[in-house]
């Protein structure tokens, strides 16, 4: 079957025909970006649907370029030379897969130190690079808007944390509010004077001077760096947390509390290793749980997000036109990888049609992902038949996808298991099945099976496929298929239509027509 991706596809409603293919974002299919840090060298090349991009290729050293700046005033020696050599790879490996130019940004530890500008004239005389410096307010736009990139309607207040500062910007409404930075990254803490006690009194004064110009926060907090995400893995293993993706992992400030005297009484080797932790991140999560320890305290957020996306994603978001930022990024992706692999693109809007009037009062919220279940239904055919079900819940929750919760994750991924198996008890995602409550795991169910089912009625994209017509009060439902159609309705269909009725609890009834 010859696989074909369209140009102008039909309007879905809220969600618009999908934009990735459109002339003015297909540049942006393929861009690379480098953020110099002060803790790391990071090159990220994003590709696929703009608006929600995969991760081509993703590369980090650790230069600790930030190290000892407090007390020298110039960008640690070692680490500059290992900033340099990496962004000679990066520039060589840019050239190897034929990017357009590089977009490299540095941040706190380049912008205070005396020797960062020459530091950047020896990277563009020696690599060709252009490094822009970005000031604390600016590093602090670019990674609200990499959150916004992850949840287009996401709201509250994000926190991001480098190796030698800390950033805070509040968003809203899909824009980027008031901005602050501060001087409380780790690698400059562990300078301060007077051991953690003065650390804490430091932290303590700098936070009181920050919520005195942002005033209350009491929205959702958003996290963004390497060092949160450290700390998050280990919250994850004090909780024995069944799914090891981080973004959108969520706590609450008492959840933090508990994790700080976990690592507070645990040996940090045995932490490290435990929970996958690098020893140079490790080395500074004591600093940086100080500075969470007080920033809840001091602005105390209903809740506690962690985002994987920051100031490269922001770097992206930044290129993007107004109405791919609008964009739903879920539904976008979805529909970018049914176009590329599934066997008949566009079927599965016809399948969300098919299925719809069973989820008739389902909210907005969970529309979206009927919708996106039913873009990804036939994604993974290649895959063989005896593990197909297993690994489309496996790529669905672990996939880089954004715009979704972890319950929300466990859905589709539930949703697209019955779509090719009818049960999905007894084997190794059974612990995951407990991020979703009863009622989502009854609804992904049935989501599945009616999948299951319709795609026995697989035809032209043009063809009537039939229709479903659910009475709960009579405790029936009824199929309606065209004559047409009515050879593709096997032993196997029927059997698939069983096992979706007894899901729901009713009876069938099939009329033909036409």
């Amino acid at each position: 079957m010859e696989q074909v991706i369209e140009t102008v596809a039909p309007d879905w409603g809220p969600f618009g025909r999908p934009l990735f293919d459109d002339p003015s974002v297909r540049a942006l299919s393929r861009v690379g970006v480098v953020d110099v840090g002060s803790n790391s060298v990071r090159m990220v090349v994003f590709d696929g649907a703009a608006r929600s991009p995969a991760y081509f290729y993703n590369e980090k050293i650790m230069c600790a370029l930030g190290a000892g700046l407090s007390e020298t005033g110039r960008l640690n020696p070692s680490g500059r030379d290992r900033a340099l050599a990496a962004l000679g790879r990066f520039q060589h490996l840019a050239r190897d897969l034929h990017l357009p130019p590089l977009h490299v940004v540095a941040t706190a530890a380049v912008r205070d130190a005396t020797d960062g500008p020459d530091f950047c004239a020896e990277v563009e005389r020696e690599t060709g690079l252009h490094i822009s410096v970005v000031d604390g307010e600016e590093e602090a736009r670019l990674s609200a808007q990499g959150v916004l990139l992850g949840w287009p309607g996401a709201y509250g207040l994000i926190c991001d944390i480098g190796g030698s500062s800390m950033e805070l910007a509040e968003i809203g409404e899909g824009e980027v509010g008031r901005r602050l930075t501060s001087a409380l990254g780790p690698l400059k803490l562990r300078d301060i004077k007077g051991g953690r006690s003065g650390r804490k009194a430091h932290i303590k004064q700098v936070m009181e001077e920050l919520r005195s110009q942002l005033g209350p926060q009491r929205d959702r907090l958003f996290l963004v760096g390497g060092s949160w995400r450290a700390f998050a893995r280990l919250d994850m293993l004090r909780r024995g947390y069944p799914l090891k993706v981080l973004h959108e992992y969520r706590m609450t400030t008492r959840q933090v509390r508990e994790t700080v005297k976990f690592i507070e009484q645990s040996d940090p080797e045995t932490l490290r290793a435990a929970a996958g932790v690098s020893g140079s991140r490790m080395a500074l999560v004591p600093y940086a749980m100080d500075v969470l320890t007080r920033l809840i305290r001091t602005f105390k957020p209903k809740d506690i997000a962690i985002s994987s996306y920051g100031i490269r994603e922001g770097l992206l978001y930044e290129q993007m036109p107004q109405r791919l930022r609008d964009r739903d990024p879920l539904v976008e992706a979805s529909r970018f990888a049914e176009a590329k692999d599934a066997r008949l693109p566009g079927f599965g809007k016809k399948l969300f049609d098919f299925v719809m009037p069973l989820f008739k009062s389902a909210p907005e919220a969970q529309i979206r992902l009927i919708k996106a279940a039913c873009l990804l239904h036939d994604v993974s055919w290649r895959a063989h038949p005896d593990y197909r079900a297993e690994i489309c819940f496996d790529n669905v929750t672990r996939a880089n996808l954004s715009g979704l919760k972890h319950s929300e994750r466990i859905f589709i991924g539930l949703a697209l298991q019955h779509r090719y198996r009818n049960k999905r008890e007894g084997n190794q995602f059974d612990p995951l099945y407990e991020l979703l409550d009863e009622k989502g795991q009854k609804q992904a169910e049935i989501l599945g099976k009616a999948m299951r089912f319709g795609a026995m009625l697989w035809m032209q994209n043009d063809a009537k496929m039939g229709k479903l017509r659910l009475y709960p009060k009579k405790k029936l439902l009824e199929v309606t298929l065209p004559r047409a159609t009515l050879p593709l309705y096997s032993e196997v269909a029927e059997a698939r239509l069983k096992s979706l009725a007894g899901a729901l609890d009713v009876e069938t009834r099939l009329i033909t027509r036409g």
